[in-house]
Order: C-alpha cells, then sequence, then structure tokens
C-alpha cells in the first residue's frame, strides 16, 4: 500500500489520512462506509442522483430495486470498479471506507480492493486449481511459503463452507466444481487476502435453491468478520440474508432502513409498492 515518506507526514497530516496503510480491523467508528451526496455519470447520463448513505460494520445491507435503478453501480464505487470503464465518472459527493476518501489521489485501488473484496453475479473461478484460485491474490503480493499458503487455502475454505468437499481435491480443476461451489471458491477466494468488506453483486442469482440456501447461510457466518453489502432482485432473499435494506429507484436512494421496516413498514409508497410487486 502506499506509504508518505516521513516528511510528508510531518507536513501533511491531511495527506496521511488517505492513506489506507492503517485501516483497523474493526473502525472505532460503527459507519463502515459513507456516502455523501455522491452523483455519478456514464458519460453525459446520470446513474446516481444525490445518494447519501452509512453502511454499518459487521452488518449484513441489501440493495434492492428495478433494474437500472443504480444498484451495482453503487456497488462497484465502493472498490471503484467503474475506474475501468472509460465513460464512468463521480460528479461530485465523496465515498470513505474507515474514514478514508477512497477516491483521492493518495489512495492506491491495488490496496484498496484488497481491503474491499468482490463476489460477482456470475461465478468466475480460474482456469486454476481449486488451491491456486484460494491463494493468487496471496502469490500476486510475493507470498511464496507454502506453510503459510496451505494454512490460507484451509482457513479460507473452511471460511466459505467448502472445506469438506474439497479437501481431497485441491489440486484439481475449480472449473470442475458445482456452480454453487464455484460460487464459495470465489468467497473464499475474496476472502483469502483479508478483506474489511465483500461486496456480493446478484451472487445467487445463477443458482438453484439448495445452492442458493449455502450462500446465504454462508453470508450470515460471514458478517461476524466483515461487512457485508448484497444487491439482489430477490427481495426474499433480501429479507432472509440482511440487516438492513436500502431501495433504489431511477438512481435515487428512496429509502434506507432496517430490514425488518422496509418490509413491513415502509415510509414511502415507491416502496411499499415496489414491495408488493405493484412495479418492477
Amino acid at each position: 500500500m502506499k506509504t508518505l515518506t516521513p516528511e510528508a507526514r510531518m507536513n501533511s497530516e491531511a495527506a496521511a489520512k488517505h492513506t489506507l496503510d492503517a485501516m483497523p480491523d474493526t473502525p472505532a467508528h460503527p459507519t463502515m462506509i459513507e456516502v455523501e451526496n455522491l452523483d455519478f455519470y456514464y458519460d453525459q447520463s446520470r446513474a446516481l442522483h444525490d445518494v447519501s448513505i452509512q453502511i454499518p460494520a459487521h452488518k449484513v445491507t441489501a440493495f434492492i430495486g428495478p433494474s437500472g435503478c443504480g444498484k451495482t453501480t453503487l456497488l462497484r464505487c465502493f472498490n471503484r470498479m467503474n475506474d475501468l470503464v472509460d465513460i464512468a465518472r463521480i460528479g461530485g459527493g465523496s465515498i470513505k471506507v474507515h474514514g478514508v476518501d477512497i477516491n483521492h489521489p493518495d489512495v492506491d485501488v491495488i490496496a484498496l480492493r484488497r481491503q474491499v473484496g468482490m463476489v460477482f453475479q456470475k461465478s468466475n473461478p480460474f482456469p486454476k486449481s481449486i488451491y491456486e484460485n484460494v491463494t493468487y491474490g496471496l502469490q500476486i503480493q510475493g507470498i511464496n511459503d507454502r506453510k503459510k499458503l496451505d494454512e490460507v487455502v484451509e482457513q479460507s475454505l473452511r471460511g466459505a463452507a467448502l472445506w469438506d468437499e474439497v479437501k481431497d481435491r485441491l489440486h484439481q480443476s475449480g472449473m470442475g466444481l458445482s456452480g454453487g461451489q464455484q460460487q464459495r471458491l470465489c468467497i473464499a477466494r475474496a476472502i483469502a487476502v483479508e478483506p474489511s468488506i465483500i461486496l456480493m453483486d446478484e451472487p445467487c442469482s445463477a443458482l438453484d435453491p439448495i445452492a442458493t440456501a449455502k450462500v446465504e447461510e454462508l453470508i450470515q457466518q460471514l458478517k461476524t468478520k466483515y461487512t457485508i453489502v448484497i444487491v439482489t432482485h430477490n427481495m426474499q432473499q433480501a429479507g432472509r440474508c440482511s440487516d438492513q435494506t436500502a431501495f433504489f429507484y431511477l438512481g435515487k436512494l428512496i429509502e434506507f432502513s432496517k430490514t425488518e421496516k422496509i418490509f413491513t413498514n415502509p415510509s414511502h409508497k415507491q416502496t411499499e409498492d415496489y414491495i408488493t410487486g405493484r412495479f418492477g
């Protein structure tokens, strides 16, 4: 991660706070991700309108809303995946992780993505062995100690509730696993580098009900160690998995509250109409 020189640190405490070197495992403040007045554009098209939201640590926060409402765009802002889209840009506002403005020039994007892991809609294991999939992030960091890697593989696969199913075939291709197992392998790969936050973009959309149930159970286990943000079109899944739910519509955050309140007593008619299936 990017480190300021002692001179720079002495001359500018403000600059030092923008590094991610000293990000604590658990923040002193219960808010892990803080978004303030965020506007986001794809070329001239405004995808997010003045979004402000505080995402708590060690909770599962669900983003719901119809297609094209900005859920995934906001999720991808949290680890700057939108940087890879040429026409994407922030038009105003800020995003802070652990109190650090992640779009500040001093922030190392690679370091940020180690802290903010992502699991995508379609499971995407590498065409490598199960073992190599899990250790990939560590090896590109230059960690090659076999004993350390072995420990991380077992720990991560146990954390992803996959160890007992694959421990006897670690050196076989990850592509040979079932869809649900592949998705849990991707989760193991994400947690192997010890992030603080795990982003999940429709992680169960391609899975059968049994595999979906396993991933949902895993999400509940993981929140004791990680802050989880999940995008889902499945409102039943949001109800089962999340502690907090945010409802988006046409790029605007309409309502954000405890999941139970969103689903039983929403404050906005738009939320109620979506929850009850009147549109979307």
